[in-house]
C-alpha cells in the first residue's frame, strides 16, 4: 500500500476546477487505457458507484469506487470528495479537496493510498512513482480541458 499527495493551483474558479475533476467519466480521457463507466445515475453523491478499467483483453483491471464524502465548493468552503476503493485488484481511497486558492485562484489537493492485492510490498517504491506521475499527469490534463 502506498500514499503520495498531488497539489496543484488552478487558474479557474473553484466551481469549474470542481466539475473538471468530479466528472468521474472524463477521468477516462486522460488516464492511458482505461475507460470510465458510471454504474449510478446522476447527479454525483454519497454512494455514487463507478469503474475505471485499465488495460488490454486479459490484461486488464477494474478500480471500482464509490463515493463516501460529497461536499461541493460553497462560498468561502473548500470542496471535499473522498472516493473508496472497492475493486478485487486495486485497493485504498482517494481524496480531492478545491480550495481557494491565491490570486482567485483554485488549490487542488489529491491525496491518495492506493494498494495492489497481488503485489508485494517490495514494489511499493516503483508504485509510488508510477502513481504520482500517471495520477499527477491527470490532475494536469483533467484542468487543463474544458
Amino acid at each position: 500500500m502506498v500514499t503520495f499527495l498531488i497539489e496543484r493551483t488552478a487558474p479557474l474558479p473553484r466551481a469549474e476546477t470542481w466539475r473538471r475533476l468530479t466528472e468521474w467519466s472524463r477521468h477516462g480521457d486522460v488516464v492511458p487505457l482505461t475507460r470510465v463507466t458510471v454504474e449510478t445515475p446522476g447527479p454525483t453523491g454519497v454512494g455514487t458507484v463507478f469503474v475505471a478499467r485499465t488495460g488490454v483483453g486479459p490484461l486488464a483491471f477494474d478500480d471500482r469506487m464509490e463515493v463516501t464524502a460529497w461536499h461541493p465548493p460553497a462560498e468561502e468552503a473548500a470542496g471535499f470528495c473522498r472516493l473508496e476503493k472497492r475493486g478485487r485488484v486495486v485497493t485504498g481511497w482517494a481524496e480531492i479537496e478545491v480550495a481557494v486558492g491565491p490570486g482567485g485562484r483554485s488549490r487542488v489537493v489529491w491525496r491518495e493510498e492506493l494498494g495492489f492485492r497481488f503485489l508485494p510490498g517490495v514494489v511499493d517504491p516503483v508504485t509510488r512513482r508510477v502513481a504520482r506521475y500517471v495520477f499527477g499527469r491527470a490532475v494536469n490534463r483533467l484542468l487543463r480541458k474544458a
